[in-house]
């Protein structure tokens, strides 16, 4: 069971929807006040909703891939709540496209900038205000596609290497001055558009399942609660490290 985060500030970027959602709503659950960053002001007044933290959750409008946005984000929220414990640097996009030959150099940037430059800029801004106040924990979200590879995703799946890269090389940095750096690497996780996918492609989810040794997809709160322990005391050793939460994937 995770140790309670009371007393602790998180900021949850992409906290509008799937994992970010359940991360804000898990660490609250367990004591933490928290900040939800998204682009979209709905989907994260939303999120409010679900969690039902009253005044110890707040929404903050963010764009990660904005060194000015990311900045104001931790502003707001250390003015707000007085530290920053936990960023779980959450945000991201997916694209399925054509092979690598075929894809757009633009369509290559927007990944980049949102899945990777996004995690640099997050951490840019975190790191300083953690080491002001002694320490902190940062919770990247990579993918099981940070260590491996399928057709069609060639931006994707460098932008979760490069995640995993940004991850390890902060941890060797900073973990001295107390502020952790991990990353999370989910198989796939089961969501709606992963149900609407099956409607269009029959047998899609079966292919996906086989994938997966355990047997199911991920849930979002499989994923939440791994970042919950990893920003408590009881992670205090774990840092520079891949937490594979993937059902198997990668062991196949």
């Amino acid at each position: 069971m995770t140790e309670s985060l009371a007393g602790k500030v998180a900021i949850v970027t992409g906290g509008g929807g799937g994992i970010g959602r359940e991360t804000a709503r898990v660490l609250a659950e367990k004591g933490a006040r928290v900040v939800v960053a998204d682009l979209s002001e709905e989907a994260g007044r939303e999120t409010l909703e679900v969690m039902g933290a009253g005044d110890d959750a707040i929404f903050v409008r963010a764009n990660v891939a904005d060194l000015d946005s990311m900045t104001a984000l931790v502003r707001t929220t250390v003015d707000r709540f007085g530290s920053l414990d936990i960023a779980h640097n959450n945000a991201g996009i997916e694209f399925s496209g054509p092979d690598l030959a075929d894809v757009t150099v633009e369509q290559f940037n927007k990944i980049i900038t949102v899945n990777l430059t996004g995690v640099f800029i997050s951490m840019k801004v975190e790191i300083p205000q953690m080491l002001a106040q002694g320490g902190g924990s940062i919770i990247n979200t990579a993918s099981s596609l940070g260590q491996a590879a399928i057709a069609h995703q060639s931006a994707y799946v460098t932008s979760k290497h490069g995640v995993i890269g940004l991850t390890r090389a902060a941890a060797v940095e900073y973990s001295d001055r107390g502020v952790r750096v991990n990353a999370i690497l989910p198989g796939v996780i089961q969501t709606p558009m992963i149900d609407a996918l099956e409607e269009t492609h029959p047998g899609f989810k079966d292919a996906l399942l086989a994938k997966h040794p355990i047997g199911r997809l991920g849930a979002p709160r499989d994923i939440a609660e791994a970042v919950a322990w990893l920003g408590s005391d009881a992670a205090s050793f774990a840092t520079g490290a891949l937490f594979n939460i993937d059902g198997g994937y990668l062991a196949i």
